[in-house]
């Protein structure tokens, strides 16, 4: 047989250098500079230095129960003039809470329950006011 028909034989490596590993394959007569590569590649990026991208820090967003925003308008003193339905979801939806209006009517009636609001009028056309005062706010 002529060399060129004769290929030397195909070896298959796998390493692992600290936390990184992979695997070769080639010729025999390929081994040890194809060796040489990937280690110098692998020296060239374990001593590279890796740079975090900035991140500001703000304070993660806090998910707002509906009945928190609602108890929030009263303790501001919001509901001291009778207030509908509908205002309270346009006020939410203006300070950015985006509720379902049948939610916010469950709420609105736990806290007649709470005794917290009072209703007047008749269905479909309550409005809701503050039937104890808020408690004083510590500043």
């Amino acid at each position: 047989m002529s060399e060129k028909t004769q290929e030397k034989p195909l070896v298959h490596i796998k390493m692992k250098v600290g936390n990184i590993e992979f695997e070769i394959n080639c010729r025999e007569d390929q081994v040890k500079g194809v060796i040489d590569k990937v280690l110098s590649s692998v020296a060239d990026y374990a001593t590279k230095q890796i740079t975090m991208p900035e991140t500001t820090t703000q304070p993660p967003a806090r998910a707002e129960t509906c009945r928190g925003i609602i108890e929030q308008l009263w303790r501001e003193g919001w509901f001291a003039v009778p207030r509908s339905l509908d205002d309270v979801h346009k006020e939410m939806t203006r300070i950015g809470y985006h509720y379902d209006r049948t939610a916010v009517a469950h709420v609105l009636l736990d806290l007649v329950r709470d005794g917290i609001l009072t209703r007047e009028g008749k269905p479909r056309r309550y409005r809701y006011t503050q039937k104890r005062p808020p408690p004083p706010q510590s500043i």
